[in-house]
């Protein structure tokens, strides 16, 4: 049963863009926040690394009897780095008694933006990288409320659906700098490339869930938007004609 009054102690994990990410915090005061880069070879770590991040950030805030609730980014994001992240969170909730609280990973990207100078007063438009030539965006209000809730789309068909705003958006993620070129044509200032907007931040993830009401285990399900590449690389391959040998 979801408890009465808001959790205190939150494990924010988000795997939805190459980063590993996990924080701690407690009564909103961040008490540790970790991330592990993709490695040399430019892979996500997130199978090899999540642990390893939850348990020091864990130690580093003081040990699991301060975790009230885990505080997980369902995306959207890549298929292989939201299943690690979300079937790790579920399987720590389970296995501890703790609350599970899912929110959206591109909503904690638009909470980075806003805390940019350059935001104040302006939406926001969080972008992770798709692959695939495509993004995934939503679109925020400068008070955090939803104007476009989560899509996926190319950079041209995005920068189209902002190009006759009066004030353009301000990005950032991943997907921003993939598309700079196309996006700032139609006006959207995406922050510096050392902004630490363009980084999911996990402290995010848990500001997020200080506001939403823990779930069930199963609701805690990842926001693909859209087929696995595997799925779709193995229909294409079926429906290749059989060559004579």
């Amino acid at each position: 049963m979801a408890p009465s009054t808001p959790p205190s102690g939150l494990l924010g994990i988000d795997t939805a863009t190459a980063d590993t990410t996990v924080a701690v915090t407690l009564d909103g005061e961040l008490l540790s926040e970790r991330t592990a880069a993709p490695g040399f070879d430019g892979r996500p770590r997130h199978a090899s690394a999540l642990l390893g991040e939850i348990e020091a950030a864990v130690a580093q805030a003081g040990g699991w009897p301060r975790i009230d609730a885990i505080a997980i980014g369902v995306g959207p994001g890549t298929f292989t780095g939201l299943r690690v992240g979300i079937a790790t969170a579920r399987a720590l909730a389970q296995g501890r008694g703790l609350a599970l609280v899912p929110v959206s990973s591109l909503a904690a990207i638009a909470l980075g933006i806003g805390e940019s100078r350059a935001a104040r007063g302006r939406t926001r438009l969080p972008l992770i990288d798709a692959r695939r030539g495509e993004i995934f965006a939503a679109l925020h209000a400068a008070d955090d409320g939803v104007v476009w809730p989560s899509f996926v789309a190319s950079p041209q068909e995005i920068a189209a659906r902002v190009r006759d705003f009066d004030r353009a958006p301000v990005a950032a993620g991943d997907g921003s700098l993939r598309s700079r070129q196309q996006l700032e044509a139609a006006g959207v200032e995406v922050l510096p490339h050392a902004d630490p907007a363009h980084r999911m931040a996990a402290r995010h993830i848990c500001a997020l869930a200080a506001d939403a009401e823990p779930g069930r285990l199963e609701q805690a399900t990842p926001l693909y938007l859209r087929r696995p590449d595997a799925e779709v690389w193995r229909e294409q391959r079926h429906r290749e004609p059989v060559r004579p040998s």
